[in-house]
């Protein structure tokens, strides 16, 4: 290995480490400050939106825990046919639903997922290509609201989001594919340098919680971590490049859902 890869990995190294006694040292937070809250989630600009349905009782082919987590695994090839609306809405809802918002002057929510300080960093969009009543294209979970803002066709859908994917083919042609962002301020506004890590936690919570879900009823999905992050930033419209203010957004994980 040589000396200059080897130093960038021990400092990125640094970033999955816990509080030190350096970090007594560190400026005041944004909160600590009073200054305002970040939005708990990312508003929708007027595109369409679609209501998605609450009851998931009768989806559910695996109920008992053991057997889910026993036969939960990465799974790459998906059977012909589409997901239902009620299948969709209950992956949505199991990797990052809302349960309750809580709190008076800084509010906060409580979802099916852990986050750090209940900050919940994360953004989920979805790229359909067959999912019953949904049009092809790009859409955005509303957690809040649990709700699908569609934001329209993708040209060359199949093919731009293989490319994004470092040609994993799968990705591009699976009924629905989730694309995970990350709003960094979200949990800076808290922990400062430490929410780094805390964001990269939250988004392993939550794809395991897709995982989860996915073989509850029936489906498959398996985590990609291996992505091209401007050309995943560029298919949901993102700014590509460094992140220099406190509205950044970006691609943090991907992974692709269909029928087993």
């Amino acid at each position: 290995m040589e000396d200059k890869m080897k130093l960038r990995i021990m400092e990125q190294r640094e970033v999955m480490k816990g509080y030190t006694d350096a970090d007594a040292d560190d400026e005041v937070t944004d909160q600590e400050s009073g200054l305002p809250q970040p939005a708990l989630d990312k508003a929708c600009p007027g595109s369409p939106v679609i209501s998605l349905p609450r009851d998931f009782e009768d989806i559910l082919t695996k109920r008992d825990i053991m057997d889910v987590l026993e036969q939960r695994t990465s799974r790459r090839q998906y059977a012909d046919g589409p997901l239902s609306l009620k299948e969709l809405a209950f992956l949505l809802w199991s990797s990052l639903g809302v349960k309750k918002v809580i709190g008076k002057k800084n509010h906060a929510t409580l979802r099916t997922v852990p986050s750090a300080g209940a900050r919940h960093p994360l953004e989920l969009y979805v790229f359909v290509t067959g999912v019953e009543g949904l049009s092809r294209g790009l859409y955005h979970y509303l957690a809040l609201e649990h709700k699908l803002e569609y934001l329209g066709e993708v040209e060359d859908q199949e093919n731009r989001v293989t490319a994004a994917c470092c040609g994993q083919a799968f990705v591009g042609t699976a009924p629905a594919t989730f694309f995970w962002t990350a709003v960094p301020y979200r949990s800076e506004w808290r922990y400062q340098a430490k929410a780094q890590k805390y964001i990269l936690l939250d988004a392993g919570h939550s794809c395991e919680n897709l995982y989860l879900a996915c073989e509850a009823v029936g489906c498959g999905t398996c985590a990609i971590g291996a992505y091209e992050q401007p050309l995943a930033d560029e298919l949901l419209n993102l700014p590509t490049g460094p992140s220099y203010d406190n509205d950044s957004e970006f691609v943090i994980y991907i992974a692709p859902v269909g029928k087993i």
